[in-house]
C-alpha cells in the first residue's frame, strides 16, 4: 500500500512512518524541515510541503491509496488552528486527486457526551482538561466536522493522554464512544491508525481508543 503521512516528524507521526515501512508499504512523508526526519528507507520518500497549502499537498497524495494525519497542537496555548487547516487543505488536495480515505487523530475530550466514560470521570477530570486545552480541542472539533461533512472515506481516532512509553501492541476501540483509559502508548496509536486504515467498517466514523 502507498501511505502518505502528514506530520510525520512529530512524536506519533514518526511512529507511524516507522510501523508502516516495518509492514512493508511504501510511505510519502510530508514534511516541514526534511533533515528533522532521520528515517531512512528505499521505500520512504520523504516531501516537503506546506500542509496549509492544497497545491502543495497534490503532488504529495497523488496516486496514494490513503493519507494518515498524525498533525497536533504544539502546545495548549496554539492558536494556529493546525488540524483544521491542515484538513481544509487537505480536503480540496483530494478533490483534485480523487483520493478518498482520510485517517486523522483527534482526542478523546472532543466527544462531549463522554458516551464510554466512567460517570466520575467525564463529571470531574474531562471538564478539567477541555477547559486547559480548550485551543486544542476547539481546532480538532472544526477538523472533525470538516471530515464529516465531506464525501471522503474519512475516520477519526480519538486517544486520551499520549506517552512516550514502549508500545504493547495492543489497544481497545469503541465506534463511536470513548474507550474507559487515562492513556495511550503514541506507539500503540500509530499502531491503531495503520490498522484502521483498511477497516472499512471505520469509514466514516470516530473511534475511540485506549492502553489494554
Amino acid at each position: 500500500m502507498q501511505l502518505t503521512v502528514l506530520g510525520a516528524t512529530g512524536g506519533t507521526g514518526r511512529l507511524v512512518v516507522e510501523q508502516a515501512l516495518d509492514a512493508g508499504h511504501h510511505v510519502r512523508a510530508v514534511v516541514r524541515d526534511p533533515a528533522k526526519l532521520t528515517v531512512r528507507h528505499d521505500r520512504l520518500a520523504v516531501l516537503r510541503a506546506d500542509v496549509f497549502a492544497a497545491v502543495g499537498l497534490v503532488p504529495a497524495i497523488d496516486g496514494t491509496d490513503a493519507v494518515v494525519s498524525a498533525l497536533g497542537a504544539r502546545d495548549r496555548k496554539d492558536t494556529g488552528q493546525v488540524c483544521s487547516r491542515a484538513v481544509r487543505a487537505l480536503l480540496e488536495a483530494m478533490e483534485r486527486t480523487g483520493v478518498r480515505r482520510v485517517v486523522a487523530v483527534s482526542a478523546q475530550p472532543v466527544l462531549r457526551s463522554g458516551a464510554g466514560e466512567p460517570f466520575w470521570f467525564r463529571t470531574t477530570v474531562t471538564p478539567i482538561v477541555r477547559a486547559v486545552y480548550r485551543n486544542v480541542y476547539a481546532d480538532l472539533e472544526v477538523m472533525e466536522r470538516l471530515l464529516a461533512g465531506s464525501d471522503t472515506d474519512w475516520t477519526v481516532l480519538r486517544p486520551p493522554y499520549l506517552t512516550d512509553k514502549p508500545g504493547t501492541g495492543r489497544y481497545r476501540t469503541a465506534l463511536e464512544e470513548n474507550v474507559s483509559g487515562s492513556s495511550l502508548t503514541r506507539a500503540d496509536l500509530a499502531k491503531a491508525l495503520l490498522d484502521v486504515v483498511g477497516d472499512p467498517g471505520t469509514v466514516r466514523h470516530a473511534i475511540g481508543v485506549a492502553g489494554p
